[in-house]
């Protein structure tokens, strides 16, 4: 791999050119050229990979298999919204060796935690490579001076070269290895940092045993559990053994357990699977996805399998599935009436049932409408059959006595037979007549008349689909297994428990979607608070008197670390951030504020600014911190955001680690805070 190795990079039937492609020293990242000596340019780092499938994985090398043998080729699957790489290599070694190295160096970055990558050569490595304008492996101070422009730094010229001239051990006017290593780690000291730490610090030198638990008892609010989890952090944090022998934390330690997860805003008991699994499906948040089969528009965008897969392995439990007859009688999905490309219904069968359960082990719920017509309402059974062998209960159905429906995978009531191993399957289940005339694609004439499948209705024993009109008349006339379908705006204001999301669409809406969703194991399944599942209780949004106090919420926004920049291709551009912090909730809870703006300074900005809001329902409440560039001239440009609901978060000094529009880590962009809550005294809620 670090040879290089000439393959076919294929992005359709008609677009397959060879490149070279070869790992670079660093192990790191992965460039590629026309050819093999050629201009080399970066193709992609090893943290983007989130895994490399084999051939007959790729639809698209599917489609090419009378071209090139599929176990020839594979697909380098990447985090977000990017678009998969297929290559074909010339031949099946090569592409075992492709494939299996990817693999481990993606496992290795996958297992490093947040202090190794830091210390990670390979990724300072990247940063060296930028700077080295001339590629000679050094760099001078005026490939420095280019390069504090790309990392996001305005710093004064002489401070900049006392720090150069300092890491400079060799006395050649440049920096190589170690020592721009040694000059990066000047460029990263955290004086507000420091000074937390000396106040805490009898001496300024250390932290003992005392002083630690007396810092996450007085400031991390950890309770009783401050005496055992000092000794568990100074174990695993602090680097010299000498420390942890006389249970003392130096300041590196210190610095590596505010930036760990242990550090992190959101909190690490949260990340298991907590919540009891138990419960009646309407009493949890459900992970929704909305044309999940589609990876582009809804007008004439591409419908794909990998819309299946994607949203399957982001922890969704509810995806999309519209079927209609195909031109050889095969049932196809995609976005009917529309210019979006088509995939066989039995392709998305079997991704589902290849991907539904590769991570999770909670029920999977699939809503399907817009089924074949009568002559052809068979074969979609069959393929449904075939996907996958499940001998499942169909005798309860729903006149029968209310059952408890859980998301939990071992429940074996209400459950159908399906490929999917749906348990529960949750459809919508209607046929569209074909279509006769093309003209009548964009523009039909008269509503056609649906036309059930009974084959396909028989397999629907869990939700029928009912309209809302109050909260009133659902509580006096519809059952359990009854649900309406509402606009993602209306939902949200009803409490819902299922919002279907567009989720090749990444903005404000998918940022609150991953934020509720990342906690309880990534499951998809998020248990509603005690007053929302209360038959009896007298809740209602519009009018929220929480069962337990108003808190008040008290964020100091302290600093920033190495922000990216809004736009690379300006090397002489720097950011102006500022931090916005958003909550979402009940009406009166949904609110926002923000800081200044630092001038010129993406690299370490201080803000030292305090952030004060009163939420009524925290239960329901979730905080979207936000990174903009301020800009006089137009709307801010945004950085990174996080978001995550109220009952995850950390108190005390934390760290939130920023991720991009696609939900992408920034690594090792973080903002610096401290939070406290507060109960709203009675006299102050009068």
């Amino acid at each position: 791999m670090q040879k290089g190795t000439v393959m076919r990079k294929v992005r359709s039937k008609s677009w397959k050119k060879l490149r070279f492609f070869r790992l670079q020293d660093d192990g790191m990242t992965v460039w590629h050229a026309r050819q093999a000596g050629g201009r080399a340019k970066p193709s992609f780092s090893i943290s983007d990979v989130d895994t490399v499938r084999e051939g007959h994985e790729s639809e698209l090398l599917r489609n090419l298999a009378e071209e090139f043998p599929l176990e020839q080729g594979f697909t380098i699957v990447f985090h977000g919204r990017r678009s998969n790489l297929d290559l074909v290599a010339n031949s099946i070694q090569e592409a075992q060796t492709w494939m299996q190295g990817l693999q481990l160096l993606v496992s290795f970055v996958t297992n490093m935690d947040q202090q190794e990558r830091l210390d990670q050569p390979g990724w300072l490595s990247d940063w060296f490579q930028r700077g080295d304008k001339n590629q000679d492996g050094r760099m001078s101070f005026g490939e420095v001076q280019r390069l504090l422009h790309l990392m996001n730094v305005e710093m004064d010229q002489e401070y900049a070269f006392q720090l150069f001239q300092t890491a400079d051990t060799s006395q050649s006017g440049t920096l190589e290895g170690e020592e721009f290593v040694e000059f990066y780690k000047s460029l990263t000291q955290r004086p507000e940092v420091q000074e937390l730490f000396e106040k805490f610090s009898s001496d300024g030198q250390k932290l003992t045993l005392l002083e630690f638990v007396d810092f996450l008892r007085e400031e991390q609010k950890e309770g009783e559990q401050a005496s055992d989890l000092a000794l568990e952090l100074i174990d695993r944090y602090e680097p010299s053994e000498s420390g942890k022998l006389r249970h003392v934390l130096s300041m590196d330690g210190f610095l590596g357990y505010l930036c760990s997860k242990d550090g992190d805003i959101f909190n690490p008991t949260c990340y298991p699977l907590y919540q009891d699994m138990t419960q009646p499906l309407n009493h949890y948040y459900i992970n929704s996805s909305h044309n999940t089969y589609l990876v582009g528009d809804q007008l004439c965008g591409q419908s794909s399998v990998e819309g299946y897969i994607r949203a399957l392995k982001r922890g969704c439990r509810c995806v999309e599935v519209d079927i209609w007859d195909g031109p050889s009688g095969e049932p196809i999905v995609y976005h009917g009436h529309t210019l979006t490309s088509r995939i066989p219904f039995k392709d998305v069968v079997a991704a589902i049932g290849q991907y539904a359960f590769q991570d999770l082990r909670r029920k999977i719920l699939v809503k399907g409408k817009k089924l074949t017509a009568e002559e052809e309402e068979e074969e979609p059974e069959a393929d449904l059959e075939a996907g996958q062998e499940a001998e499942l209960d169909l005798e309860a159905q729903l006149e029968s006595e209310p059952q408890e429906l859980s998301p939990r995978g071992e429940d074996k009531k209400k459950v159908v037979r399906c490929p999917l191993l749906c348990r529960p399957l949750c459809c919508q289940i209607m046929a569209q007549a074909p279509i006769s005339k093309p003209g009548l694609l964009l523009l039909p004439k008269q509503k056609p008349k649906a036309i059930l499948c009974p084959a396909l209705s028989a397999l629907v024993v869990y939700l029928k689909a009912v309209t809302f009109y109050s909260f009133t008349h659902s509580r006096e006339h519809y059952h359990f297994y009854e649900t309406s379908s509402f606009s993602e705006t209306k939902a949200k204001n009803l409490i819902k428990e299922a919002v279907a999301m567009n989720m090749q669409t990444a903005g404000l809406e998918m940022d609150l979607c991953d934020g509720l969703f990342r906690q309880n194991a990534g499951c998809g399944y998020v248990l509603k608070p005690d007053f929302l599942r209360d038959a009896q209780s007298s809740f209602h949004p519009e009018r929220p008197i929480s069962p337990f106090k108003a808190q008040t919420l008290i964020i100091q926004v302290i600093s920033g670390q190495q922000l990216p920049k809004v736009d690379d291709t300006k090397e002489q551009s720097i950011v102006d951030p500022l931090v916005r912090v958003e909550i979402f909730g009940v009406r009166p809870d949904t609110t926002r504020q923000e800081t200044s703006y630092v001038e010129n300074n993406g690299f370490n900005p201080y803000w030292g600014q305090t952030l004060c809001f009163r939420v009524l329902v925290p239960e329901l409440a979730l905080l979207r911190f936000v990174v903009k560039d301020y800009d006089w001239k137009s709307r801010n440009d945004f950085i990174g955001q996080y978001t995550l609901p109220w009952s995850c978060m950390q108190q005390g000094y934390r760290h939130i680690h920023l991720l991009s529009k696609d939900g992408l880590s920034l690594h090792p962009a973080s903002i610096f805070v401290h939070i406290c809550t507060q109960e709203v005294l009675e006299e102050a809620e009068s």
